[in-house]
């Protein structure tokens, strides 16, 4: 997804969620001077097959990667990534905001996956804490306006962005593992009604097409 294609939908965000677009800049501009030194690469090396699997963070996982083999490129949105490693999956991408079980993001960038590290206005403190834990090759992405190290491919969870970046390097199917948009798994601190309401919306923008999805 371009980003004149994203912008509306991020504006409806920030009005829903009652965010502030300059805290989105603020924590991506952080993110960016912070990263400079490191391993950074562009999406020119994010080569993904015709079919894509991406995994999810919700209480299915597990049982849906035994059920039905994971096959293609491989995408782990953020907290999806420790039960993805557990199964002795390495995923070739690695879409997340810091969020989760860090210790097994922080593994699968040394054993290769290529690392999205997002940045938006409520995650400033995990990007200063974990963003230069990762040493694998890395490609910065924003919430908000990209610039010629700050990426936008669309998307607003890291389950919907993983979906909008499969879509946008040319993936044919997209298949859905852990993804459940009405009993959010619980993690510390987190509101339930909060989750859901981002939840409805990563159901909304992944669903803008469904003639490529296929839902294990």
């Amino acid at each position: 997804m371009k980003f004149n294609e994203w912008r509306p939908f991020y504006f409806d965000i920030l009005a829903d969620m009652g965010y502030d677009m300059s805290e989105d800049e603020k924590s991506a501009n952080i993110l960016k001077n912070l990263m400079l030194d490191s391993n950074l690469t562009s999406e020119n090396e994010l080569f993904i097959k015709n079919e894509v699997s991406v995994f999810g963070g919700s209480n299915s996982l597990s049982r849906d990667i035994d059920y039905f083999k994971p096959r293609g490129t491989l995408i782990s949105a953020g907290s999806a990534t420790e039960t993805v490693m557990a199964k002795g999956i390495i995923p070739n991408i690695l879409v997340t905001d810091l969020d989760g079980n860090m210790e097994s993001q922080i593994k699968a960038s040394s054993k290769g996956a290529i690392t999205l590290i997002h940045a938006h206005g409520g995650n400033v403190n995990l990007i200063t804490k974990y963003a230069k834990k990762f040493k694998g090759k890395v490609i910065l992405t924003t919430q908000s306006v990209p610039d010629f190290i700050l990426h936008n491919f669309g998307g607003f969870t890291d389950g919907d962005r993983s979906v909008c970046l499969a879509r946008h390097l040319g993936a044919k199917k997209i298949y859905l593992y852990g993804f459940d948009y009405e009993h959010p798994s619980s993690k510390p601190d987190s509101d339930p009604l909060i989750k859901l309401k981002k939840l409805s919306w990563a159901k909304r923008i992944i669903e803008l097409r469904t003639n490529d999805i296929i839902k294990i």
